[in-house]
């Protein structure tokens, strides 16, 4: 195993041969080509009908130009394992390489481990089992894992592919901020979550997660925080949060069921944004909704105006 930096050194050799439109410098100016990744969650298994879409950009209506479901050769999903987790997460494993091995064929997926601010991991690959193979138990001691947001900017920034696809992050961590000090009910204002969330809006990446406690974490303040934090990344990304009140689940497999209905239910929607003037990196608040019976769609709160998915 190799860590995550050291492996985006190949591939930014590589971005020097091809640059695909999610690593180009982006212009000044709009209105650009822009995409979103979207989930629509159904109740009965009714398809998303693209018609009862509508769109709104800073507030205003704006058209769509179109609407993909996300195949599996177009999938890049990103497994992110908090180091510090307790040690019975070793029981969540066969939960974990069921649900690797049971991936459409195309879906190219990674394992790592957040580790003191970083990620360790191999990179992505179609070959399900090799992925499996990287799955070990958590170090599991106390502050190892550091901040999990610090992990989620970097892969977010950093993405360890330059071929253009529907970004998924699974992240698996007590979702706490140990450098925004109290985990109160009163001090629920992380700038570190902040950053990282509007990272991942910036790539693409739709942030889903599932609480799980790490070693040395005690009480229900802790899982409070870490869960407000997790559910808001979510909500920011387009992904969803799932845990299990204040304690650890049983089984990851139900929540892992629920995972890979929402990939299976996502959609690619294109549309024309106006870049600013001002900061290349500005985002530019986005709301998608339907009016569909039985389906709510989940979609991120900003985009990069000019960053398109395929």
């Amino acid at each position: 195993m190799i860590t995550f930096r050291r492996a985006l050194l190949v591939s930014s050799l590589a971005a020097l041969v091809a640059v695909p439109m999610f690593a180009q410098e982006m212009p000044s100016e709009g209105p650009l080509p822009t995409s979103a990744l979207i989930n629509a969650e159904s109740k009965n298994g009714v398809p998303l009908d693209p018609a009862m879409l509508t769109l709104e950009i800073n507030g205003h209506g704006t058209p769509l130009t179109g609407v993909t479901p996300v195949h599996p050769g177009g999938t890049q999903l990103a497994i992110l394992i908090d180091d510090g987790l307790r040690g019975s997460f070793g029981l969540q494993l066969p939960d974990l390489k069921k649900f690797i091995n049971d991936l459409p064929p195309g879906v190219q997926v990674m394992v790592g481990y957040m580790r003191n601010g970083t990620v360790q991991g191999t990179g992505f690959t179609t070959d399900h089992a090799a992925a499996t193979s990287v799955l070990r138990l958590p170090i599991s001691a106390p502050g190892v894992d550091s901040s999990p947001y610090f992990c989620l900017s970097e892969i977010s920034k950093h993405w360890p592919s330059n071929r253009p696809a529907a970004r998924f992050v699974m992240m698996i961590t007590n979702g706490v901020d140990p450098y925004n000090g109290s985990t109160s009910i009163l001090n629920q204002d992380s700038p570190y979550v902040q950053t990282a969330q509007e990272d991942a809006q910036r790539a693409g990446v739709a942030v889903y997660s599932i609480a799980f406690t790490e070693a040395g974490m005690r009480g229900r303040r802790g899982s409070f925080s870490g869960q407000s934090y997790l559910s808001q990344v979510a909500e920011a990304t387009g992904g969803r949060s799932f845990y299990q009140g204040f304690g650890n689940p049983v089984s990851l497999g139900p929540f892992l069921d629920d995972f890979r209905k929402a990939i299976n239910e996502s959609y690619t929607i294109n549309f024309m944004a106006n870049a600013p003037l001002s900061k290349r990196d500005t985002l530019t608040r986005i709301k998608v909704r339907t009016s569909q019976p039985g389906v709510k769609v989940h979609g991120p709160a900003g985009v990069h105006p000019g960053v398109v998915a395929e």
